[in-house]
Formats: C-alpha cells, structure tokens, sequence
C-alpha cells in the first residue's frame, strides 16, 4: 500500500473532494492542514513549489498538485 499524505486546509473545497475520493477508494492517508502548521505549510512549499492546496505527496516521491483524478488514479494503480 502506498504512503500518502495530503497536504490541504479545511475551507478547500477541492481538498474535501480530494479525501472524499480517497475514502471511497479506500486509500488510507494521512492529512495534514496547512492553515494550521506552519512546519506542514513549509514541507508542503518545499516539495512542490506551490502554495495552493490540495498537493499530495505518494510515497515519498510523486507529487500531484490539485485534485488531478487521472494522475492519482495513476499513481495509486486504481
């Protein structure tokens, strides 16, 4: 199973799609919010480049910057 982690923030409304879709994937994830975590915020800006949410990180190497079904899908081998 891969590791996964998302990066967002609660008033994100492609963020809740985001973890909508995982859930119904049954994808496990850990998720972290940015608007609250300043450490998170500057992990978040460091392996992207970006400051938008959501940005999801899949095992420690693939970055998909929004919510892009296809990439994810993917990357997960869904």
């Amino acid at each position: 199973m891969a590791n996964v982690k998302v990066y967002s923030t609660p008033t994100c409304p492609y963020c809740v799609r985001l973890k909508a879709y995982l859930d119904s994937k049954g994808v496990q994830y850990e998720n972290f919010d940015v608007s609250s975590d300043e450490n998170k915020l500057q992990e978040m800006i460091s392996i992207s480049g970006q400051m938008g949410v959501p940005v999801i990180e899949i095992d420690s190497k693939d970055v998909v910057i929004g919510f892009d079904k296809e990439q994810i899908d993917i990357l997960l081998k869904l």
